[in-house]
């Protein structure tokens, strides 16, 4: 009785010891050693897999912001020629909802469909000061980047820093101009941004194109 009861547990022991293998062999499929560049935004915009930034700006990226998403989004074309995006940040908006009428109206304008603005200007905002007349006085406002935007019918708008106010990103606070965070400004700036490079603004109820949907793939 002794040596039957000794069998059983001896062929019962390798199913054990093969069980526990075989499950931490799938915990390490399901965590591989390196993964590619994890872009996160706020609000309820999930995780987007990006890829590493290149050393320098191609010259082709061009970038969409969403009013809807509160989001600025950089997409380029691959070797094969498809369309991926590349970087994504959360921004700040204007004030005020809708397209830019006039000057002091606190909303930021919107491109027209076909006819994106363009950056005109990277200038070094670094030593910038603005009074946003709230008590705080004349206070370093813009990052340390300012990319100038031709907006026709309005000036002064561009994309920049928050420095001040970089709780007001993501959110609606600006006089106009699109914040990003002060880090983003800089990645912005040294991988994607160049003189002409194109960037559409959509308006607040405009969702994502088809190709944009595809390129998030």
């Amino acid at each position: 009785m002794i040596k039957k009861l000794i069998l059983i547990l001896s062929l019962a022991l390798p199913l054990t010891a093969t069980s526990c293998t075989g499950k931490a062999n799938a915990q390490r499929d399901v965590a591989p050693d390196s993964a590619p560049a994890v872009s996160t935004t706020s609000g309820d915009t999930a995780a987007i897999m990006l890829p590493a930034p290149p050393e320098r700006p191609t010259g082709t990226a061009w970038i969409v912001i969403s009013k809807r998403n509160m989001t600025l989004s950089v997409y380029d074309r691959n070797a094969a020629g498809d369309t991926v995006l590349v970087a994504q940040f959360p921004c700040c908006m204007g004030k005020n909802k809708g397209d830019k009428v006039k000057r002091g109206d606190m909303r930021t304008p919107e491109s027209p469909d076909g006819k994106p603005f363009k950056i005109t200007m990277i200038q070094d905002a670094s030593s910038w000061h603005h009074d946003f007349k709230d008590g705080r006085g004349s206070i370093l406002a813009y990052g340390h980047w300012f990319l100038r935007l031709e907006t026709p019918g309005h000036r002064g708008i561009g994309i920049h820093g928050s420095t001040n106010n970089e709780h007001t990103v993501p959110g609606r606070a600006s006089e106009g101009c699109i914040r990003l965070l002060d880090k983003d400004i800089i990645t912005l700036k040294e991988h994607f941004a160049y003189v002409g490079m194109p960037v559409t603004v959509q308006h607040e109820d405009q969702v994502p194109a088809t190709w944009e949907q595809r390129a998030r793939r």
